[in-house]
């Protein structure tokens, strides 16, 4: 067996636990952020009124964050969550980081780029082989 094939042959045989890995380390942030809004919700509110975003929209911020990261580490609905949470990731990206002048910012906005890179390689490719999506498969 030539170095190619045994390569492929590996990465095959742990392909199922590199899907259920990439999804939980997408989903963590958003899991530890959004309970963290709820913590400090006042903060969190007036850093969004602060950037021109209404407070009273928190509560869906939270579910998103909650909800979409949690569906995404248990491989539900995965290509259509993932989907919402690109442009999730797009829109608070351009809303909150969105600040070539400032270092820090900008990076977090490449961050967020980055992130929803992953999602729309999860819209492409599905949840994969350990997830509800495929429980049946």
């Amino acid at each position: 067996m030539d170095k190619h094939n045994l390569v492929t042959e590996i990465f095959d045989k742990f392909n199922p636990v590199f899907g259920l890995s990439g999804r939980i380390f997408m989903a963590l942030i958003f899991l530890v952020s959004g309970y963290g809004k709820i913590g400090g919700y006042a903060g969190t509110q007036g850093y969004m009124e602060a950037m021109g975003v209404p407070g009273a929209l928190l509560p869906v911020v939270i579910l998103i964050e909650l909800v979409g990261g949690a569906a995404i580490i248990m491989g539900w609905q995965v290509r259509i969550i993932a989907l919402l949470m690109a442009g999730y990731c797009l829109l608070t990206g351009a809303l909150f980081h969105f600040q070539p002048a400032d270092q820090v910012q900008f990076i977090m906005f490449l961050k967020n780029l980055a992130m929803a890179g992953g999602f729309l390689f999860l819209v492409q490719n599905g949840a994969g082989t350990l997830s509800v999506d495929n429980r049946n498969t």
